[in-house]
């Protein structure tokens, strides 16, 4: 029983440690967090409840008639890593004047389910290609 109770003993003394050592590092948390300033002004939601989202992206297929094809591309930082990571998604958007060609960079909106695949309109063209 001598050794259960030695076992016991440091198992008590290490949670105590670890407790200690939590509660130092909230203390750390709270100090950083009183220093930083906090944000005065918000800046204005791209999207939210009732207001459709919009995105950037170029055009790589203009073939069916009043649809587009975008690519969107996104770079975002890795949570762990910190390293950037790009990627991108295709999406099928509406172009009721089939205005649009391969190349051009649009801006397209959310919309309602406008076929099996399309989901987003054309807004404008940013830039034509070359």
């Amino acid at each position: 029983m001598d050794a259960v109770e030695a076992r016991q003993e440091r198992r008590r003394q290490g949670a105590a440690e670890r407790s200690r050592w939590r509660k130092k590092r909230r203390e750390k948390d709270r100090a950083k967090r009183a220093q930083q300033p906090a944000p005065s002004v918000q800046p204005p939601r791209e999207h939210g409840p009732g207001r459709p989202k919009t995105r950037q992206g170029v055009v790589v297929s203009a073939k069916p008639d009043k649809t587009i094809t975008v690519r969107i591309d996104l770079t975002r930082r890795h949570r762990h890593y910190k390293k950037i990571v790009r990627g991108s998604t295709t999406l099928h958007a509406h172009d009721e004047r089939n205005e649009a060609h391969e190349g051009d960079t649009v801006r397209v909106m959310e919309s309602r389910p406008l076929s099996r695949t399309k989901r987003w309109r054309l807004v404008e063209i940013l830039e034509r290609a070359r």
